[in-house]
């Protein structure tokens, strides 16, 4: 288990400690005075030093202060039947990590020591071996795998980064398109923050959380007495991002009312605030991103094709995590080390069975999903790594419960009714090579209630109806 040097000048202590520990699976090496436990220490690495304090021409602190010279990491417990204080403070002092009284009870005090020593320096291993990790982490990070807040390796987010960095300097409109849950907003702050405008504000809405009846007002204000309840005059969001950015997230969800007004105000740079009677000049970026198709928006009457071109000058598809499946382990130890902070949870890893089963599964979910399970893996988490047992169902490959015995304590119906829910459809996309339209008819469903139970597994909030779903790609 550890190589041990047990010092002391004493033939019948150095024979009874070698045998115990010997028993316990350890090598020991013997030593009887300062000078041949010196010849010891620069031949041999030992895991833990035992060593009389009072050993003829020298002392256990010479063994001690050796010990630390030659071989830092080795814990070094001191034995004494003449302890002071003075003395205990002088071996801790030179690093000794133990102080043992000579007493009947020595031998088990020295086992009892020699494990403590041992598991301290098996986790000083493992922190150093973490931030030797971390450390390299860091400078990968610095270079090919971080873009802003987006992380990234697989050449299809590499394509995206590119893009960005070309696009972020100008004063072009930006079309955003992917499945949900990819990081559509990331890669709006990535264009904001790479731009001259990085100073000025970064304005997000989401088009389809607000009432159609409110959305006007929300994005160019009111006037006061426009209508019922505006007791005051009301900037808009357009206003509140002068100088910067405005992200128009779900901008296919816009009612074709407001989307004429929405053009007028990206080409012509004003805007009218509800009840207003005359215009006010503001200076926008405008970003937007959708999970639609809009050119099948377009061609079905409820997405306007001029405003479509004008948004679309430059578009930036983020790509599914199925595509980018060099990025899972990746994205998977950045979340756990954010949620371990988050959490102020002691260094904590993935095993080696958690790891292979993130990198097989097909994140119907995308990126948000493998967020939220791994936010789930560190919460029931209790020792140093995640194992199997705390990621959701669907990765443990489980779709039944064991049916021998009662129900675990916690069961709920809803859950593991989602989880085989969730594991039937990654199972479906996974034979039909993501192609959801093949996956819904797989799993006997329309291609509008496949889309439907994506979004609920996936915990996207859905709007007052699942009306225009079948608008998204089934292709992809």
């Amino acid at each position: 288990m550890a190589r041990l040097l047990v010092v002391d000048d004493k033939d019948s202590i150095r024979v009874v400690l070698e045998t115990q520990l010997a028993r316990l699976g350890h090598a020991v090496e013997l030593a009887g005075d300062v000078d041949s436990a010196v010849r010891a220490l620069s031949a041999s690495d030992f895991d833990v030093v035992i060593t009389d304090l009072k050993l003829g021409r020298g002392t256990g602190l010479d063994v001690v202060r050796e010990a630390k010279k030659v071989r830092p990491a080795t814990e070094v417990v001191v034995m004494t039947a003449y302890a002071t204080d003075e003395s205990q403070l002088q071996a801790m002092r030179f690093g000794a990590y133990g102080y043992i009284a000579k007493s009947p009870d020595l031998t088990a005090e020295v086992v009892e020591f020699v494990a403590r020593a041992l598991e301290k320096r098996e986790s000083a291993r493992r922190e150093k071996s973490l931030a030797e990790d971390n450390q390299i982490l860091r400078e990968q990070l610095e270079g090919r795998v971080r873009f802003e807040q987006m992380v990234g390796r697989s050449s299809a987010m590499h394509g995206v980064f590119e893009l960005v960095d070309k696009v972020a300097g100008a004063r072009t409109t930006v079309l955003i398109t992917g499945e949900s849950g990819t990081g559509k907003e990331l890669v709006a702050r990535a264009v904001h923050g790479k731009s001259p405008r990085t100073e000025a504000p970064f304005v997000p809405v989401n088009c389809g959380a607000i009432p159609e009846g409110l959305i006007e007002s929300e994005l160019f204000g009111h006037v006061k007495g426009a209508f019922t309840g505006a007791a005051g005059d009301k900037e808009g969001l357009f206003q509140a991002a002068q100088g910067g950015t405005l992200f128009l997230d779900e901008i296919g969800e816009l009612p074709v009312a407001l989307q004429v007004k929405l053009l007028r105000a990206i080409q012509e740079r004003h805007i009218r605030p509800v009840g207003a009677t005359e215009d006010v000049e503001v200076d926008v970026r405008i970003v937007a991103a959708t999970n639609r198709d809009l050119a099948a928006e377009v061609r079905a009457g409820r997405f306007r094709e001029d405003l479509y071109y004008r948004l679309n000058v430059v578009q930036i598809r983020v790509p599914p995590l199925r595509e980018r499946r060099e990025d899972i382990l990746l994205l998977a130890d950045h979340f756990l080390r954010r949620f371990r902070a988050e959490h102020d949870r002691p260094p904590l890893s993935l095993s080696r069975e958690a790891r292979r089963r993130l990198d097989e599964y097909g994140f119907p979910g995308n990126v948000r999903e493998l967020e939220n399970l791994i936010e789930r893996a560190v919460a029931l988490s209790s020792g140093d790594e995640v194992t199997l047992d705390a990621l959701p169902a669907p990765l443990r490959g489980s779709l039944a419960l064991a049916t021998d015995g009662p129900l675990p304590p916690g069961f709920s119906l809803e859950a593991h009714l989602a989880n085989v829910e969730r594991e039937l459809i990654d199972r479906a996309l996974s034979e039909t090579r993501g192609v959801k339209k093949d996956a819904a008819a797989k799993l006997g469903l329309t291609f509008r209630q496949f889309r439907h139970r994506v979004k609920k597994l996936a915990g996207e909030p859905e709007p007052g109806s699942d009306e225009g779903e079948d608008g998204d790609d089934p292709a992809t």
